[in-house]
């Protein structure tokens, strides 16, 4: 009952695990004594499988159920034959219920408990933290900080007991000071603010432990959000053997303004790659010539070609290289006016274009079918805060901008957000080399080959994006992630669109 099983898509509010836990382990006429033996257990076994190297284990453990697992964890070990060290946060005698029991039989076992020391012993193999749960509330009081800095400073890998001590795992914040752990192990539902944000900093690889309560909690207890999985790409259409370029999109995209042309070619070249049909480029004069000699395959004109292109395409994407200038102004002008005309055309916009709507944003008469892709600082500008509103919670900030604009929201960076005001998905791929310029340009390309397609929004844009990242994904293993390119890829995005299965295991 304790395997470490693949992660689920349920995504669940920590106060939702909490106050369900119980409930379901009643379903199933378990104690919850016997689910934290499990969840100790569950540790355990991880420590075994991964850490064969390992002599000595420091369990750190604080006043909660947290610090009671890490006490069962300390047990398994010292009876396995490690040595054990076993550092409590706080008066010992301060524990209650099943954390007092789990402390009174790692003592009965011969166990000895001792204070926080400012240094890690030098023959520490491995650290398990069970200091803070997910119930923490405000930042990190300075006793735990100083531990937790101390833990961190010993660079010794960490194992996490549920969540990295210090994560808020509603928002994926960091209060104050977190462990930063190699691996998580999180148990009977996984934690919406593991996946997002901060938490990508800090929680290592996750791996999931059900604890044998898992689908009965899930039947109990609707999801916060989802997390995407390389099954997903199933949902992507075949191509019957008789179609033809018309059957699949006829794309217009409206960027690279003067000095710009990069991005414009970065979203176009993604949305072929991505199985568009027809991809047609209007942009700056200047820019014209050098897309046109690295795409061929583009048609690609000026702004007087706007109106007609306009008529003729299935689905718009806006804002890549356009600029904040007279020229710029004009081309979303122009697009709007069309919009208001045809509202029904899917319609992505990124980049500048988000600039543009959010100074002519008329809530009475929103933009329809329409797909945004802004990174924080953009979500900060058309919501009217601060970059860190945004990051402190990711989650409400994507669920706003799809409130007030009406539309799907791909709230970009660690754990991108897809949210349509209903439901909101996170994506689980992606890697720390994708912090270079054009990334958001191929996204954007990419979700709108998907909606010249025929995929609704939703779906193209959580598609979109995760194609995006497997991309990534499969580019950082090749050849690592720093020095990663936008351009890179290109070719990637038509390797995952083309596989039924998860790419990473192709290679």
């Amino acid at each position: 009952m304790s395997e470490i099983q693949p992660l689920p898509v349920q995504l669940y509010l920590s106060s939702t695990v909490r106050e369900g836990e119980e409930e379901a382990a009643q379903a199933r006429n378990i104690p919850m004594f016997e689910l934290m033996q499990r969840a100790g257990q569950s540790v355990f076994s991880v420590i075994q499988e991964l850490y064969q190297y390992c002599h000595h284990i420091l369990v750190v453990a604080g006043k909660g159920n947290n610090g009671g697992d890490g006490y069962i964890i300390a047990r398994l070990a010292r009876q396995a034959g490690y040595k054990v060290t076993l550092w409590q946060m706080g008066d010992p005698q301060s524990l209650s219920g099943d954390a007092l029991r789990a402390q009174q039989l790692f003592l009965d076992g011969g166990g000895k408990i001792l204070p926080p020391n400012e240094q890690v012993a030098q023959d520490v193999d491995l650290i398990v933290d069970g200091i803070l749960g997910t119930g923490i509330k405000g930042h990190v009081r300075p006793q735990a900080q100083a531990l937790i800095n101390t833990l961190n400073a010993s660079k010794r890998p960490v194992i996490a007991i549920d969540t990295p001590s210090g994560l808020d795992t509603n928002t994926g914040r960091i209060l104050g000071s977190a462990i930063k752990a190699n691996i998580t192990v999180t148990f009977i539902a996984v934690k919406q603010g593991l996946v997002t944000g901060q938490a990508r900093r800090v929680t290592g690889e996750i791996l999931f432990a059900g604890l044998g309560v898992e689908d009965e909690f899930v039947n109990q207890n609707p999801p916060a959000a989802l997390l995407t999985n390389p099954s997903w790409l199933n949902a992507i259409s075949q191509r019957e053997a008789d179609s033809h370029k018309g059957n699949h999109g006829r794309l217009l995209i409206a960027g690279g303004g003067e000095g710009m042309s990069g991005a414009a070619y970065l979203a176009t070249a993604a949305s072929l790659r991505a199985g568009v049909g027809l991809a047609a480029l209007i942009c700056h004069d200047t820019s014209g010539h050098p897309i046109r000699s690295m795409l061929p395959e583009a048609m690609i004109a000026n702004q007087d070609k706007l109106p007609e292109r306009l008529d003729w395409c299935s689905v718009v994407c806006l804002g890549m290289g356009l600029g904040r200038n007279a020229w710029s102004e004009d081309i979303f002008n122009t697009v709007a006016q069309k919009v208001a005309s045809n509202r029904n055309i899917p319609k992505v916009i990124d980049a500048d274009g988000l600039y543009w709507l959010s100074q002519q944003f008329d809530s009475d008469s929103p933009w329809q079918n329409l797909v945004i892709t802004p990174h924080p600082g953009e979500a900060a500008m058309l919501l009217g805060c601060q970059i860190s509103d945004v990051e402190t919670d990711r989650y409400q900030a994507a669920l706003s901008l799809s409130e007030k604009y009406q539309c799907i929201t791909v709230l970009k960076g660690a754990g991108t957000l897809i949210c349509d005001g209903d439901t909101t998905v996170v994506c689980h791929a992606g890697n720390a080399g994708m912090a270079t310029g054009g990334m958001g340009d191929v996204l954007a390309g990419t979700i709108a080959a998907l909606l010249g397609q025929g995929y609704p929004p939703m779906r193209a844009a959580t598609l979109g994006t995760l194609i995006h990242s497997m991309a990534a994904d499969i580019e950082a293993k090749r050849a690592g992630k720093i020095g990663l390119l936008a351009s890179d890829l290109l070719p990637a995005i038509r390797s995952v669109i083309n596989s039924k299965t998860h790419p990473m295991e192709q290679q």
